[in-house]
């Protein structure tokens, strides 16, 4: 039967690990097995052990998977902004009445009075009545002389609106779907902004003036 060799491993504590000779069995003696020896001190095998331990931690730091963008989104500071919410429109009746003035007009292409010339501009908005939040209104219409009506509505800085004599029942609808253009307000003093957004995102803005004092009564 073959007889195999032991290897042995030295940690620099015994001086005589190098060429040490195996103690002897049956049959003669062996020679000694190979010894893999990590240092030649006790000093010097313990700063081998701690480099090893040093290469394994940064081994370990190096395995620590990247942080996904969400991970990184969440960790990132947020920076303070100065920017404060705008406050929600709140209008009375005689506001009311101007945004939808000033809407039905932009939308029409319409005109609206200038203050002091109340109901003398020929093709201006007429204001016909108010009915809890829905605002009734009416212009010259383009060919037979008449007028064309409509209804409008605000919430927050939209602005709703609804025609009331198309000839086709189902199209006498608020104008609130999504084929529909989107109609939002600004108000600064007597000036209002109107900011239509049409279905392919094209964007047209008309600034008319609508006097304050005109819907005072």
């Amino acid at each position: 039967m073959g007889r195999y060799r032991t290897p042995f491993v030295t940690l620099g504590l015994d001086p005589r690990a190098r060429g040490a000779a195996a103690p002897s069995g049956v049959g003669g003696r062996r020679r000694a097995g190979p010894r893999l020896i990590l240092g030649s001190s006790p000093r010097m095998t313990v700063a081998g052990l701690m480099a090893f331990g040093s290469l394994a931690a940064c081994s370990q730091a190096n395995d620590k998977p990247e942080p996904t963008p969400s991970e990184k989104v969440a960790a990132a500071p947020v920076a303070a902004s100065d920017a404060v919410a705008a406050a929600p429109v709140v209008l009375d009746a005689s506001g009311l009445k101007r945004v939808c003035k000033a809407g039905l007009a932009a939308i029409h292409g319409q005109a609206v009075d200038a203050a002091g010339f109340e109901g003398q501009t020929a093709d201006a908005v007429r204001i016909e009545g108010l009915e809890g939040t829905v605002v009734t209104a009416s212009w010259p219409a383009p060919v037979d002389g008449g007028r064309m009506r409509a209804q409008c509505k605000v919430e927050g800085d939209l602005i709703a609106w609804k025609p009331l004599d198309r000839p086709v029942a189902d199209q006498n609808r608020w104008m609130t779907q999504s084929g529909d253009p989107e109609v939002r307000f600004v108000m600064d003093g007597d000036k209002i902004t109107i900011t239509q957004t049409l279905p392919d995102g094209a964007k047209q803005q008309s600034e008319l003036t609508v006097p304050i004092e005109e819907e005072a009564a």
